[in-house]
């Protein structure tokens, strides 16, 4: 196997997936990072594995839908898309796990690839040609040629790392900066912070090798890493002094990055949505602000009242947002915390003094930011709560005054208070097997409902949506036991069982999703207790899942008048408000 190779990094992902110990994770990446001599590979192979096919700072994403690439693959083995591949993605629960076991077993396939030992830099120069190539047809030529040159395993990770979700092996950008930090010897602090104000893995890579790390500097229009809340029932405090309160909406957690008249909007994930906001950059053009970064939310608002984020979706992923559709969900950038100003970052610095800088700049240019509480004690923290559902919001926000800006962490400096959006009674379609401390067991599971005196279904259970996580070991070992007995099909790693275990499922919150077959998907969802004393038959409908939906769209919210949940005094919001002003 070539040394640099895109097939010796699939096998080391691939063994990183097969192993249950983080740190033994990390120090398998760390060893794969130790044997690059050239910077350049090195950049690429922490990119690929952290990042994605391009650089969280180059602006560029190599495009391509599920759809584009599955439609491929299934001509490339020559098998009926609908009646062969489709069931075998949904069994395995991912496209590019499907590509690989059709790719591996099937005859046809075997016989069009010869692989070729493609280098790191051969395989970015593909993700480029997609990148620059629109139509569909295009697309497929290129991945055709490509997986001719590629192994099964090769083919999946190309699949993961292009389309820059979790290569799901366990092991995301905190484990690969730990990898960095073990491979050169370095601090993980500095190697964190480095990453932060560089954005970029690749680079933090080479900075790490070459002993550089403190030319690590901050720019403008380069996301950061975002600090992360954790839920207050996993981070248990009994005093909540030093704590403030703020409503936690019900929008998009997103980044604002303004110097004069250019402004840049960033998503959690740190990738450009400002095409999507026009009406949000061009609020902050008119505020003639310096140079400076916030973290904030994105929201509806119109009718003084803060709406669903299902509205908020009619927005997300749009270029170009119509006329029409700017006016029926206007949207409003909330700031709650600033990262950049007076030229430098200020991340270091204590909430309470990073506030007492927003509130100013918030005075001084009329920008909307959030209100802030000093919670007196539960039953305040309570009254807080109550308030901020009836507006419509998820719940709280306690934030420790003085604490520092942790990005890319989930510490008990930011805690969230919610409430879960809802349960459903589900029943266990598929099992997947486990990885890292549960391998061995099936732990992933595909939930399903109802639709069996559903006319427009001919199945008795669609899916509704993956949990894995909300049970303890004891009752995984059971399930276990009780699965074995009711598999009836096996795809790899994963099992189609008989419908008979029923989970009462809780999550955050409905979504419409015309990707999936109920149109709906369920937001972190996750099991709230194994109904061993229900039967299929108890589960809820795809038509319960609709009705509450409804509910959630259409129920009354509190308005902003009295006791708002942020700062809008003075402020040029015709466009969110009704046609009798």
């Amino acid at each position: 196997m070539a040394e640099n190779s895109f097939q010796q990094l699939a096998e080391i992902a691939q063994q990183i997936n097969e192993t249950r110990s983080t740190n033994a994770k990390i120090s398998c990446c760390a060893q794969y990072f130790q044997s690059f001599e050239d910077d350049k590979n090195l950049k690429l192979g922490a990119q690929f594995l952290g990042e994605g096919a391009f650089s969280s700072v180059s602006g560029k994403r190599a495009t391509i839908g599920s759809r584009t690439y599955s439609t491929c693959a299934a001509e490339f083995c020559d098998i009926d898309y609908e009646k062969v591949f489709k069931p075998c993605k949904t069994a395995l629960g991912s496209a590019s796990e499907a590509i690989e076991k059709l790719m591996n077993n099937i005859e046809v396939a075997r016989k069009k690839r010869e692989p070729a030992q493609l280098s790191l830099r051969e395989i970015k120069s593909i993700y480029e040609d997609i990148y620059n190539v629109s139509s569909r047809a295009d697309k497929q030529h290129i991945l055709r040629n490509a997986w001719k040159q590629m192994t099964p395993v090769e083919i999946k990770f190309f699949i993961r790392i292009m389309t820059r979700g979790s290569l799901r092996i366990g092991f995301e950008v905190k484990s690969v900066v730990s990898a960095l930090a073990e491979a050169f010897g370095k601090n993980v602090e500095e190697v964190r912070y480095a990453h932060m104000i560089t954005g970029s893995i690749g680079k933090t890579a080479i900075l790490c090798k070459n002993d550089n790390l403190d030319e690590a500097t901050f720019k403008l229009f380069h996301p950061l890493s975002f600090m992360l809340a954790s839920p207050i029932e996993s981070r248990a405090v009994e005093n909540l002094d030093g704590y403030i309160a703020e409503e936690k909406f019900n929008g998009m957690r997103a980044q604002a990055h303004i110097s004069g008249q250019q402004v840049e909007l960033y998503s959690r994930d740190l990738n450009d949505i400002t095409h999507s906001f026009p009406e949000i950059v061009q609020f902050f053009i008119k505020r003639n602000l310096s140079d400076v970064v916030l973290d904030g939310e994105i929201c509806v608002f119109k009718n003084d009242e803060i709406l669903p984020f299902q509205l908020l979706q009619k927005r997300m992923g749009r270029k170009k947002p119509g006329k029409e559709i700017i006016e029926k969900y206007p949207v409003l950038f909330i700031s709650y915390d600033l990262l950049y100003h007076d030229n430098r970052p200020i991340f270091e610095k204590e909430l309470r003094k990073r506030r007492n800088l927003l509130t100013k700049l918030s005075q001084n240019h009329d920008l909307p930011i959030t209100n802030q509480f000093e919670v007196t004690d539960r039953d305040h923290l309570d009254e807080l709560f109550d308030r901020a559902l009836a507006h419509g919001n998820e719940g709280l926000m306690l934030k420790k005054v003085d604490s520092t800006y942790e990005y890319g962490q989930r510490r008990k400096s930011w805690l969230k208070v919610k409430k879960p959006g809802g349960t459903l009674d589900t029943v266990m379609m598929y099992a997947h097997a486990g990885s890292g401390k549960r391998g061995g067991y099936y732990s992933d599971f595909t939930l399903g409902i109802r639709v069996a005196e559903d006319e427009r279904y001919e199945e008795e259970f669609i899916p509704i949506g993956k949990a894995y996580g909300g049970y303890t070991d004891e009752e995984m070992k059971r399930l276990n036991k009780r699965i074995k007995d009711l598999t009836v099909e096996k795809y790899g790693p994963t099992l189609g069982l008989i419908p008979e275990i029923v989970i009462e499922l809780e999550f955050d919150d409905i979504q419409e999703n015309k990707r999936t077959k109920a149109n709906y998907s369920l937001r972190l969802p996750r099991f709230k207790a194994i109904r061993w004393d229900l039967n299929p038959d108890d589960a809820d409908t795809l038509k319960d899942v609709e009705h509450m939906y409804q509910q959630k769209i259409s129920r009354e919210r509190l308005k902003q008048e009295e006791n708002p949940s942020f700062y809008i005094e003075s402020l040029d919001l015709e466009t969110t408000r009704d046609d009798k002003g």
